[in-house]
């Protein structure tokens, strides 16, 4: 069982920057695949970057260049810097742990993007 709490995230204006965290309690955090998701009002949850247990990564196209996402395993915790943040990046974001048929959510954490 994991248990995830993001925080990070708030209110910035076009260009700037936030860096979630998505924090875990329980055992084993290392051995989870974690992805960071976004939805946005009247959208569907989208998958916006992931890490591996190894570190691979991968991120939607939309935020390439942009977004990178990391984890420290000593500290049990995800982490997603956004930079150069658009409007459209307006969402409620969420962190997710996998493993096989194991996943687990957190409660998300709103970030707005507005002049």
């Amino acid at each position: 069982q994991v248990q995830l709490v993001e925080s990070g995230g708030g209110l910035v204006q076009p260009g700037g920057s936030l860096r979630l965290s998505c924090a875990a309690s329980g055992n084993s955090f290392s051995i989870y695949a974690i992805g960071w998701y976004r939805q946005a009002p009247g959208k569907q949850r989208e998958l916006v970057a992931a890490i591996t247990t190894t570190g691979s990564t991968n991120y939607a196209d939309s935020v390439k260049g942009r977004f990178t996402i990391s984890r420290d395993n000593a500290k049990n915790t995800v982490y997603l810097q956004m930079n150069s943040l658009k409007p459209e990046d307006t969402a409620v974001y969420y962190c997710n742990a996998q493993r096989t048929l194991a996943s687990y959510w957190g409660q998300g954490t709103q970030v707005t993007v507005s002049s």
